[in-house]
């Protein structure tokens, strides 16, 4: 079945806060049909946190929709914390809301950062997965980091440029850890330059055609620190993981059906990664799209992967 127009907005049916560990907790909300196929979204950043849009890619006729913010991200508290958050953290956060909310299976719906955290989790519980769509795919490699950090100057010289001058001339060459002690004070002072920095470097990087939509300019304080504070964060510890993680335990979930989404010029997760994890898993769908980069909003990508949940209903 195909269908390439997001669905009509809902809300929630239902919503709460799950108490976690070291005094945190989660946001999560369900919508669609309680009684459907449970699929849960996971979003990128990590720490851009969910949004209502993310509903949309759903048919709320066949689906539970399950949508949560990860540690430090969007409704969930403390905000934009970076203690006790790490990768494990987060698939275990996912595992205790799967038991909260007694769900058997579910579709793993991720992209960038969270088709990272789709694999990672499914790597630890494959029992507990239904299928995957994975879009903008991230697998968490050094060389992944050093091309966003420094090789997407290639394409993005300008943008980079700017990313780069942010710094006085004696810190830019270590552009990570100087972001990161400005971005991990609570001084917003010495935040707050480098939030507006950071947030605009990876939003003109990330859709094919020039956009303000992911642009600092419509973005509340808040929200922009969360993502530029927890991405560094996870990017200083490289995303709390054995290099190579990822792609040396893709057995464990091979024969799980997966649909990957990749845009033909994404520039913040090259297609080279997506190409890589389709090579290695036989039976993946994998649909380029070749006009669109990284966002999931790129008009083509968005018809994808809404195409991609009424495929998988037939799991």
């Amino acid at each position: 079945m195909s269908k390439t127009t997001l669905y009509p907005h809902i809300e929630p049916y239902s919503a709460g806060m799950l108490k976690l560990d070291n005094g945190h907790e989660m946001y999560w909300e369900l919508s669609g049909n309680p009684n459907g196929f449970p699929a849960v979204v996971l979003h990128g950043g990590p720490g851009a946190g969910a949004s209502a849009m993310h509903r949309k890619f759903f048919d709320p006729e066949y689906y539970k929709i399950i949508i949560f913010d990860q540690r430090g991200s969007g409704r969930s508290k403390p905000f934009a914390e970076i203690q006790h958050n790490t990768t494990q953290d987060l698939i275990n956060d996912m595992e205790l809301l799967r038991q909260h909310l007694d769900i058997k299976k579910w579709l793993l719906f991720g992209g960038s950062w969270g088709s990272s955290l789709a694999l990672i989790y499914g790597i630890n519980f494959p029992e507990r997965v239904a299928s995957f769509i994975l879009r903008g795919v991230f697998l968490c490699s050094q060389s992944e980091l050093d091309w966003f950090l420094q090789g997407i100057q290639t394409v993005f010289p300008d943008h980079w440029r700017k990313f780069r001058d942010f710094l006085p001339p004696s810190e830019r060459s270590q552009i990570l850890n100087a972001y990161y002690n400005r971005l991990a004070s609570n001084d917003s002072e010495i935040n707050g330059g480098a939030t507006i920095a950071w947030v605009n470097f990876e939003g003109s990087c990330s859709t094919l055609k020039p956009s303000i939509r992911h642009l600092a300019l419509g973005s509340s304080a808040q929200r922009m620190l969360a993502l530029a504070r927890i991405e560094a964060h996870y990017f200083i510890n490289n995303f709390f993981l054995p290099e190579n993680y990822i792609y040396m335990n893709l057995n464990k979930i091979f024969n799980h059906r997966c649909t990957i989404v990749q845009g033909r010029y994404d520039m913040v997760c090259p297609i080279v990664t997506a190409d890589k994890l389709y090579s290695s898993w036989n039976g993946a769908n994998y649909n380029i799209i070749h006009d669109a980069g990284h966002s999931a909003m790129e008009p083509l990508i968005l018809s994808a992967l809404v195409t991609a949940t009424e495929d998988h209903k037939i799991i």
